[in-house]
């Protein structure tokens, strides 16, 4: 983290929560009067597939890929009803934020947490086994409820990804902001700084960003190597965006 003195996390309360009413449960187990941490930012997002595509990016190729990518989008549990699906992306400050929220959510499988933690967060959910076409058994998804950073460096790349520093209060920004001074287009996979029909402004001059979003831009505008891909710069800024694969 890049300001020590606030530790933060990133929390997803995802569909399957959300669908099985669990909401208030899964915000009073993480409550400060339990955790003794504090909301920094808090916002209802429709996932695109954008922005499931880089929340994942370290799965990508594995046979429960697609499955993750559908869940997180709620698409598993609201296959009619698109106006609900979402995900309460939640940023929790506090001393040893990433540590006590791992704790209090448990073991990633939900299995694991009923042995090993029972009655935390994660011990509530299932197991669903995946199949193939021939209705044979390739692997699992695990409908877990919530997603916790696991390192205080994951807890950054995932709150830049899901949050603007917009969304954040100034005081409570642990990572480095500053004002962009230009245009930003963005249209399949490109980035541009003139206007085009098609094109979707990300960035417009007077907006604040994170530093390290911004220099990435600058790098990829240049031609030159980024420490992440344009995917995961823009994913945030296109939450309002739909696409026929969302």
């Amino acid at each position: 983290m890049c300001n020590k003195t606030l530790e933060q996390t990133l929390v997803l309360i995802k569909p399957d929560a959300l669908k099985n009413s669990l909401t208030g449960y899964v915000l009073s187990q993480l409550s400060e009067f339990h955790s003794g941490l504090h909301f920094a930012g808090l916002k209802v997002v429709r996932v695109t597939r954008i922005l499931a595509e880089e929340h994942y990016a370290e799965h990508r190729g594995k046979v429960f890929y697609p499955a993750l990518l559908d869940h997180i989008m709620g698409k598993i549990h609201y296959p009619e009803e698109a106006g609900k699906r979402r995900v309460i992306a939640i940023v929790y400050q506090g001393p040893n934020a990433v540590g006590k929220a791992r704790k209090i959510a448990g073991p990633t499988d939900p299995r694991d947490a009923r042995q090993e933690e029972p009655g935390c967060i994660r011990s509530l959910g299932t197991v669903v086994p995946l199949l193939n076409a021939e209705g044979e058994v390739i692997g699992e998804r695990m409908d877990n409820l919530v997603h916790a950073s696991a390192t205080d460096e994951e807890a950054e790349r995932e709150i830049k990804l899901w949050f603007k520093p917009s969304d954040i209060p100034p005081l409570m920004q642990a990572f480095p902001v500053r004002q962009n001074e230009e245009h930003f287009y963005y249209r399949d996979g490109s980035l541009s700084t003139t206007h085009q029909p098609g094109r979707v402004c990300i960035l417009a001059p007077g907006d604040p960003v994170w530093e390290s979003d911004l220099n990435a831009l600058n790098l990829i505008r240049e031609g030159s190597a980024s420490s992440c891909s344009l995917e995961t710069v823009v994913a945030k800024y296109l939450l309002a965006e739909t696409d026929d694969g969302s």
